[in-house]
């Protein structure tokens, strides 16, 4: 397949957004809602073909919109969580493979910013040379980043365990050699933000920024899943990949296994719930068109729309999707407002995923036949539904985790009761 896009070497040929003037909020979802709208067109071509959304991405770069979370200081908006949340939703509307494409983008250069503002070392230090470098690249070119981080036998970070990739260092290189999996936008990346475990006799973790044109670099194409085929979410396979020292950002030690950056996986709990909701809306807009469309002969030219147990059916999708827009909107404004959210994120997203799912299904029964068609759109947004269940963490981890918390906080409540007696 070739795909004519960015590379870290080759920018590309593109009128940079940088000269334009930041712009405010609204106006950029409004954009976005023009984009969602146009995407929406080619939504089952992609879905058909699984092929990379590389038009649709380079539309975001024209419209201003990805350079949503780079730092004002930088050139960019320096967007929050819940202006990117919004947007990502609407995106999701249309396409929520381009949604998921962008949103991993956007994660990215929030936390590229985040560690600029505090240019202090963390988890997630990014070298100001580093961040510059990927920030300055963005402006001009839609030269996307993601963090590849999944493996076939780590599974998911989130679950623990250290990766089976290794970075090895030779003079003033990095040799990194490690397999990758469920990697989304794989051939529209122009950098991968690799998770890799080093050899040296005390082992440190971090996140070595490699361009995906690099010698070594391996796309192998296994994405062929049940929904969301857009995102192109293929495997890498990195073969003494050597990038330059200081390419590394986050890099601490092994001891103790791998630490969470609450502030990064609060951006993506927060955007992947936001894309679901955001294809659970697209099923509600179909399905009450459906209905309002829909006139029975037995119901002597009123739509299905009028009957009782529909509007039921609807309005219990619409107060699915107004729990989770309102968890997550919540969520957003308090870390926006940096206010305790950790544990509002996991709910936000756990609701989310499982709302999508049953408020696709509920659109599904009330659509019969003609849902499953493969004619109508509300087939595919149901599929891509399904596809939230699979984002970790997983459903079961985030229950496991509430009812640890729960068992610890009644074990002392219980305690500092048996302490007042």
């Amino acid at each position: 397949m070739s795909i004519e896009t960015p590379t870290a070497e080759r920018p590309g040929r593109t009128t940079p957004p940088i000269t334009a003037p930041l712009l405010d909020g609204q106006i950029l979802l409004a954009r976005a809602r023009k984009l969602a709208a146009e995407f929406a067109t080619r939504a089952e071509h992609h879905d058909q073909t699984a092929q990379p959304p590389a038009a649709q991405i380079q539309e975001l770069f024209q419209a201003d919109l990805l350079r949503l979370t780079i730092a004002r200081r930088d050139g960019g908006h320096g967007s929050g969580l819940l202006l990117a949340r919004q947007i990502v939703q609407t995106l999701a509307k249309g396409d929520p493979s381009v949604a998921l494409i962008a949103s991993m983008h956007y994660s990215q250069h929030a936390g590229i910013a985040r560690s600029q503002r505090q240019r202090e070392p963390s988890l997630a230090f990014w070298p100001t040379a580093l961040a510059q470098q990927l920030t300055q690249q963005a402006l001009h070119a839609p030269a996307l980043i993601n963090a590849v981080q999944v493996e076939p036998a780590l599974g998911s970070p989130s679950h623990g365990g250290l990766p089976a990739t290794v970075a090895r260092r030779v003079g003033d290189e990095w040799h990194i050699s490690g397999h990758k999996i469920y990697s989304t936008g794989s051939h529209l990346l122009s950098w991968l933000s690799v998770l890799a475990v080093t050899d040296e006799e005390q082992p440190r973790i971090g996140q070595f920024l490699v361009p995906k044109d690099s010698p070594g670099v391996r796309l192998v194409e296994t994405w062929d899943p049940l929904g969301m085929r857009a995102t192109v979410s293929h495997d890498f396979i990195f073969e003494d990949v050597a990038i330059p020292v200081q390419q590394v950002a986050g890099l601490y030690s092994a001891e103790h296994g791998q630490q969470r950056d609450e502030y990064a996986f609060a951006w993506y709990l927060n955007l992947v719930g936001s894309i679901y909701t955001g294809v659970a809306e697209a099923a509600l807009d179909w399905i009450a068109d459906f209905l309002l469309e829909r006139k029975p002969s037995a119901l002597k030219g009123a739509s299905l729309a009028s009957l009782p147990t529909v509007q039921d059916s609807v309005g219990r999708i619409r107060l699915l999707l107004h729990t989770s827009n309102t968890l997550l909107d919540a969520h957003a404004q308090a870390f926006d407002a940096r206010q305790p959210f950790a544990e509002l994120g996991s709910t936000a997203r756990y609701v989310a995923m499982e709302h999508a799912a049953k408020a696709t299904a509920l659109a599904l029964e009330l659509a019969g036949n003609h849902g499953i068609s493969r004619h109508n759109a509300l087939e595919r947004h149901f599929r891509n539904a399904q596809c939230g269940q699979i984002h970790a963490p997983s459903a079961a981890l985030i229950r496991g985790n509430a009812g640890r918390e729960w068992f610890k906080v009644r074990q002392k409540a219980t305690a500092l009761a048996a302490d007042r007696d």
